[in-house]
């Protein structure tokens, strides 16, 4: 490369800086990257606080389970790593009353823990039922038991009594009022009893036969960690290794894996918005440059500057701003994603993680891109604009060249918004909406600036209607772009309101505060109406009622399968036990069928829930065999279902699309329920019913909604601060024309026109550009949240009718108000200055 390119480009950027000339871009860029960075780093560091206080809910950051005793190669892996360790055992038992005490039990999940339990997250304790509770790090001691408060209602006891559990005889000490590691089986919603490792072997309970649970967790540095999740995942995969798993929070809370999914998808649109509000910054800011530097363009020409030497001169120019300006937005983005940080003090338990170095090097590469995508484009034209162009002061057509530097940098922009999204199709639905949303404002834009020319009836119309008419349809293609540009920062702000009132108020109620917080397994057939009567007769209007069917997939399609049929660790899991079925001849108003039909009444019919379908790789028309307690079942898959899992509401995998099943299947019943607020509810079904087993919901609930709330007050300050740059962007777009405003008011009044009659013109063309751009905005804006929901985030939404109405009366509010507060001394301006300026 000629050093002339460098030797020019140097110059022209110390010349313009002095001059004042980059401002407008600098702060465009800088905005830009401080709006992307700041969001991208406060993300990243609460993405990686809730993954990392996630952990909490596994009780570590790897936890190895299995059906036995943890393999030696495990805990001495382990221990070599360095990391700290903690086995828990858990499985059914049944806890019992003294017979001085009524002799009542019922089942409950014990869990055996040692010192140091748990790795993660903290255990909640009281001294009574609804006393208030407080974080513990110790365990029960020796010949304690800790319990949940539904076992002292349902077995009449008190704090301090006796719970037998087995052979021994424990002094309940301690009520558990949140347990961090709780599962998401129905055997881990049952009321949970703790004891110490060391009382384990006094209770007699476990025997080679018992169903039982190890949990092997371990914690410690982050890279030690990794590797020995790593290792694990692979040693479970060993032929010889049999009923070992590594547990994931994807595989052991599917509700908690619903919610951070969703969260992450929040967070991830919230970047994504930003970074395209930095695009029609950046564009408003090139154009104005390069307008500024035809004069400059056109003398180089005259003083024989070839082309090749001009466009490199600027290409090397925007390459230091760009530097300049994208390292300047990092630092201040840096900075202001700490006032977030100090906002959500106290959300999370612990200081968030620092983060990484991913939010700079997407932020540098960000305004580059942003830089060269919409600011080359008109760089190669002013190389290339001739010396009479200057009188016309118009850059020309967009040349060959031009056009290819466009598109290549549009396509690495759209790239690093699909980077930004971390989802394709969050990513493909924003960015598609949003190109397709220019290319639709584009064109109907001049469709309504050809209407408004032969709309308006100038022998009849104001004066200043007149005139405003006349300035918008006399440079149709000014007029558009300045449309487009407003409604698309325009399509940003409604998005951005949608997605915090509606579609967050969606995903709340997902998980609504009053989701079932009961779920009654085992209840009996013989007892099936006498049980729904008592529920009735207790308050409960609503409730889920299925039967439950335990079976085992045995093959698929005629041929027999097993864990060795598959290589994915969850789909082995799937094969290697049995289902929780269930019928009913209407499909379930919360899992909506998304392939396929649901017949009711049609036999030998299953629908399966989709996400199990995929992991087994079923489809619509296989057949389905299940072994159900000795007998074989056979059923085609003739629907796929959506699950809500953190809806709380009673799911199945596998549903047959029947009223009733065959009478020599095994069948029992299962409610699901909010409790009524009823004093010794539970207690009196409990009695009634001994056989049943009640599940007590409340605290995996309360587990859920509270990082829901984490999430959305998360969400809700990020949403704030892009909601700042939208509006500095529609502020931009008002004011960048404010010298071309400036100039042709300039000549109106030195021809006769009162400054009132102007500020009358510019307030309708303001209000009618608004308008325009508000009412496009807010119906693309409905499209794109309708699609974000509907595809991406799983919602039943749909918006108000008034949506574009109300949109269009902001726009022109909006626009009015940046009019007003960027163009308020355009009218103030001495005539003969703003033609001075201009001939300048």
């Amino acid at each position: 490369m000629n050093l002339s390119f460098f030797r020019i480009g140097w110059r022209t950027l110390w010349r313009d800086l002095r001059a004042g000339e980059l401002r407008l871009l600098i702060v465009a860029v800088t905005l830009a990257v401080a709006a992307l960075t700041s969001v991208g780093f406060f993300a990243d560091r609460l993405q990686g606080g809730l993954q990392r206080d996630a952990l909490q809910l596994l009780g570590g950051d790897v936890v190895v389970a299995s059906d036995n005793p943890t393999p030696a190669a495990f805990v001495e892996r382990a221990k070599a790593a360095g990391l700290s360790t903690v086995t828990t055992l858990g499985f059914p038992t049944m806890g019992r009353a003294s017979d001085a005490q009524g002799g009542a039990s019922r089942l409950v999940a014990l869990k055996s823990v040692e010192p140091g339990y748990p790795l993660r997250g903290s255990l909640q304790v009281a001294d009574a039922p609804g006393a208030p509770a407080r974080a513990t790090r110790d365990i029960p001691a020796p010949g304690e038991v800790w319990v949940d408060a539904p076992v002292l209602g349902s077995l009449g006891l008190q704090m301090g009594d006796s719970l037998l559990l087995g052979d021994a005889q424990l002094r309940i000490a301690r009520i558990i009022a949140i347990e961090p590691d709780r599962g998401a089986g129905f055997m881990s919603f049952a009321p949970r009893v703790m004891v110490n490792a060391l009382d384990l072997p006094a209770t007699g309970l476990v025997q080679p036969a018992s169903r039982l649970t190890y949990r092997f967790a371990v914690a410690g540095e982050a890279r030690a960690v990794q590797q020995f999740g790593d290792w694990a995942a692979e040693a479970v995969k060993a032929p010889e290794v049999h009923g070992v798993r590594v547990e994931s929070l994807d595989s052991g809370r599917p509700e908690m894996r619903q919610t951070l999914d969703r969260a992450q998808k929040f967070l991830n649109l919230v970047a994504l918005l930003a970074a395209l509000l930095s695009a029609v910054a950046v564009a408003l800011a090139a154009r104005g440059f390069a307008n500024e530097h035809l004069d400059a363009a056109a003398l180089l020409r005259v003083l024989g500057q070839s082309q090749r030497t001009i466009a490199g001169g600027y290409v090397v120019e925007f390459a230091l701003i760009g530097l300049f300006a994208s390292a300047l937005g990092v630092l201040l983005g840096y900075a202001v994603h700490h006032v977030f940080v100090l906002l959500l003090e106290g959300l999370v338990e612990t200081a968030l993680p620092a983060p990484s170095l991913w939010p700079v090097a997407f932020g540098l590469g960000m305004g580059l891109t942003l830089m060269f995508a919409f600011g080359l484009p008109p760089v190669l034209q002013l190389s290339q604009v001739p010396p009479l162009r200057v009188i016309r002061r118009d850059l020309g057509g967009l040349k060959p060249a031009s056009l290819a530097v466009l598109g290549v940098g549009v396509a690495g922009f759209a790239a690093l918004l699909l980077a930004v999204s971390s989802d394709l199709k969050l990513g493909l639905i924003a960015v598609g909406g949003f190109a397709g949303a220019v290319l639709l404002f584009a064109g109907l834009a001049w469709g309504a600036v050809k209407l408004l020319r032969r709309s308006v009836n100038e022998a009849t119309a104001p004066r200043w209607l007149v005139l405003a008419t006349r300035q918008i349809s006399a440079r149709p293609v000014y007029a558009v772009v300045q449309v487009s540009s407003l409604a698309v920062g325009l399509l940003a702000l409604v998005l951005l309101v949608l997605l915090r009132t509606d579609l967050v108020e969606s995903w709340q109620r997902s998980t609504p505060a009053d989701a079932p917080n009961r779920f009654v397994i085992n209840v009996m057939p013989d007892q099936s109406e006498a049980f729904q009567k008592a529920l009735r007769d207790g308050g409960v209007a609503q409730y889920d009622w299925y039967p439950m069917i335990r079976g085992r997939l045995v093959a698929i399609n005629g041929r027999e399968v097993g864990p060795a049929d598959y290589t994915d660790d969850r789909a082995k899991r799937l094969v290697d036990r049995e289902f929780n079925l269930s019928n009913a001849e209407q499909a379930p108003t919360h899992n909506p069928v998304v392939a396929g039909r649901w017949t009711p009444g049609e036999k030998d019919a299953v629908s399966v829930e989709d996400g199990i379908a995929e992991t087994l790789g079923l489809k619509l028309g296989d057949t389905l065999r299940f072994d159900i307690g000795g007998v074989v079942s056979e059923a085609r898959i003739t629907s796929l279902r959506k699950v809500d899992w953190g809806s709380l509401r009673a799911n199945f995998f596998v549903m047959y699309t029947v009223g009733q099943l065959p009478p020599e299947l095994p069948v029992t019943y299962l409610a699901a329920y909010r409790a009524p607020a009823t004093p010794g509810f539970d207690n009196t079904l409990v009695r009634a019913f001994p056989n049943i087993t009640n599940v007590d919901m409340s605290a995996t609930l309360a587990q859920v909604q509270g990082v829901l709330a984490q999430v959305i007050r998360a969400v809700e300050f990020l949403f704030g601060f892009t909601l700042a740059a939208g509006l500095v962007v529609l502020f931009a777009a008002v004011t960048a024309t404010r010298e071309e405003r400036a100039r042709e008011f300039a000549i109106m009044r030195a021809v006769g026109a009162r400054a009132s009659l102007l500020r009358q013109v510019q307030r309708a063309e303001l209000a009618g550009v608004g308008l325009l751009a508000g009412f496009l905005a807010s119906v693309v804006a409905v499209a794109v949240g309708w699609a974000l929901a509907r595809y991406v985030f799983d919602f039943a939404w749909t918006a108000t009718p008034w949506v574009p109405i109300i949109g269009a009366l902001a726009g022109a509010v909006l626009a009015l108000a940046a009019g007003w507060w960027g163009l308020r001394d355009v009218l103030r301006r001495p005539v003969v200055e703003t033609l001075r300026r201009a001939a300048e």
